[in-house]
């Protein structure tokens, strides 16, 4: 690459995670090169040009700010299936209805507002006809159909976004007019600004005697969400889910937004979109709500979705009718799959089963290769401690509030003290559960995420499993700093995880000698050992964990069984299965070994 064409434009300011866009590197790199600097970010984090520049000259690049009358807004991730599309002759690209979700701070009206645009469904018959909730409907508004995701809430919206597959076009930021902007306010603004989706606010509850409309605008702008009548580009639209007022005039801006963006597809392109929910029926088994965002989906159709595939035996409307096809922006639910996908998981449909197959298959193992990989725990640092490889504990610490992080600090800071050749430094303690910047942080700098009566986010578990990044979360403050001295003196304990080695369907059940009930079940994946432990799981909730006290087939007692196999389970603590539970089974073993 010559020197010329090595030369980027950067902005004045931007996030870790755009930079390492531009630069076509990892976040994880990018965070390296920032510590080795002395500068310690996070993967949403701001920082300057400057500090930009340091990292694109240590890249090979030539840095240069960009002018000012070039200057873009920060575009933020682009979502995978959106990227697809641009593989699309742009000539047989055709509008498709807006899809739209609806974000906000808790209690300030989201759910109570999409009720109220349930309502204004004329066309859909009682309260647009949705008589159970199904993750996705469309209602009609001056003749033209809008799509919502009934996903309510930024962590199911970054979930998606985290698989790389966000579906929404637009965001209808909720803000109560007489509680303002909150902390959940500014990160569902986030979220969206991070995944190039236009905002729209609706300002609920103008109709309580407290609401303030100009000072929740002013805290708008404070976050860079300008009202359009400040002259900014934010519409901000005041509504009262309770009273329907405003809430035409809200539609209105949502058609007008879409009519000043691209919002197109390929109905006779390749068929692909995004999982919105999946659970799994008793007599149909999983069943999946997809959103079309690509092609035309048709009964028959072979699926992959996720780690699942399958023929389309049947597809169902918002209304629970039968429907044979289904064109761009089109919720449905089907019928077919293998396996339930997770909520924000890309579809695609494929040539044959045989494709099929083999898609899941390459899917499968490259999970199981990401398992592999070896984290970075407390025994391991020990043994880097003892051979001279490490003099630091590096550790990232959350807490429920500020009041439990400082005499945690405290502690450790005591500890520290007591090491003559070992040193321990919090590179980062924050209040809230452990998320996805955390474990990217940990992942840069092998240190640990150690957390105290909070929990993790699903996307930064995910995370961990893939970066190899381990975290330990305590409810007993002395425990956690027990755990750090134990570990710089190599008495700790080995750190155990639990490996998943196959899952099973209940598909009948019988009564055993002994009392009780046995399942009789048929393994969709991996393999059940006898002396694996049981995960009982029924709607995806897990309802109990107990060793396995038998496993026959054909009334013998057998000590494993594989993939496709049949078999009868009794369990040691429980025995309440039903049709339709799925049973996981898994071993413990030592990180690191």
């Amino acid at each position: 690459m010559s020197k010329e064409e090595k030369i980027i434009q950067l902005p004045y300011s931007m996030t870790v995670r755009t930079l390492s866009t531009m630069l076509d590197t990892s976040a994880v790199q990018v965070i390296k090169i920032l510590m080795a600097n002395g500068v310690m970010a996070s993967i949403n984090q701001q920082i300057d040009f400057d500090t930009a520049a340091v990292v694109a000259t240590e890249l090979g690049f030539e840095p240069q700010l960009e002018q000012e009358e070039e200057a873009v807004e920060e575009l933020g991730e682009l979502p995978l299936w959106r990227r697809l599309i641009m593989d699309e002759d742009p000539k047989d690209l055709v509008v498709r209805p807006p899809v739209i979700t609806i974000l906000g701070h808790v209690d300030h009206g989201k759910t109570s507002l999409l009720d109220a645009i349930r309502q204004t469904d004329v066309a859909g018959g009682e309260a647009g006809g949705i008589t159970q909730h199904i993750g996705a409907y469309q209602i009609v508004h001056d003749g033209r159909l809008i799509t919502f995701l009934d996903t309510p809430g930024h962590a199911a919206f970054s979930s998606m976004r985290a698989r790389g597959a966000q579906g929404a076009d637009i965001v209808v930021l909720v803000v109560a007019a007489d509680d303002g902007v909150q902390p959940q306010t500014r990160e569902a603004a986030n979220h969206a600004k991070a995944a190039q989706v236009p905002i729209v606010v609706a300002l609920n509850k103008i109709d309580r005697p407290d609401a303030n409309l100009d000072h929740v605008k002013t805290q708008l702008a404070d976050i860079g969400l300008q009202p359009d009548e400040w002259e900014g580009d934010t519409f901000v639209m005041p509504v009262s889910a309770r009273t329907k007022e405003g809430i035409e005039d809200l539609l209105q801006t949502i058609l007008l937004v879409a009519d000043n963006i691209t919002i197109k597809a390929n109905p006779k392109g390749k068929t692909l979109g995004t999982v919105v929910e999946a659970q799994l029926d008793r007599t149909t088994g999983p069943m999946a709500t997809l959103l079309v965002q690509n092609g035309t989906l048709k009964v028959g159709d072979v699926l992959v979705a996720g780690e699942g595939t399958g023929r389309i035996k049947a597809m169902f409307d918002q209304r629970h009718n039968r429907v044979y096809k289904a064109g761009p922006s089109t919720p449905v639910v089907v019928m077919g799959l293998n396996a339930l996908p997770s909520a924000g998981d890309l579809f695609e449909v494929v040539a044959n089963d045989r494709e099929g197959r083999n898609i899941v298959a390459e899917r499968k193992a490259e999970r199981e290769a990401k398992r592999s990989v070896k984290r970075v725990t407390l025994e391991e640092l020990f043994k880097r401690f003892k051979s001279g490889e490490a003099k630091e504990l590096r550790l990232i610490l959350k807490a429920d509030v500020q009041g439990s992080l400082e005499p945690i600090i405290n502690e450790l800071d005591k500890i520290g003290e007591q090491e003559k050749d070992l040193s321990i430094r919090v590179l980062h303690a924050e209040t809230g559960n452990v998320t996805e910047s955390d474990v990217m942080l940990a992942a840069a700098s092998d240190a640990i995420v150690m957390g105290f009566a909070v929990g993790t986010d699903q996307g930064a578990e995910r995370l961990a499993e893939v970066e190899g990044v381990s975290i330990r979360l305590y409810n007993i403050i002395y425990r956690l700093t027990e755990d750090v001295e134990k570990a710089l003196h190599g008495l700790l304990e080995p750190e155990m995880v639990q490996k998943v080695i196959g899952r099973a369907n209940v598909l009948a059940l019988f009564k055993v000698s002994k009392g009780g009930t046995a399942a009789g079940c048929r393994i969709a994946s991996g393999h059940v050992l006898r002396n694996a432990r049981i995960r009982v799981l029924r709607n995806g909730e897990e309802i109990a964990d107990s060793d396995i006290l038998s496993i026959k087939r054909e009334k013998e007692d057998v000590r494993e069984v594989r993939e496709n196999m049949e078999c009868g389970i009794t369990l040691r603590d429980f025995t309440d299965f039903e049709v339709g539970d799925v049973l996981e089974a898994y071993v413990l073993e030592k990180f690191g070994g």
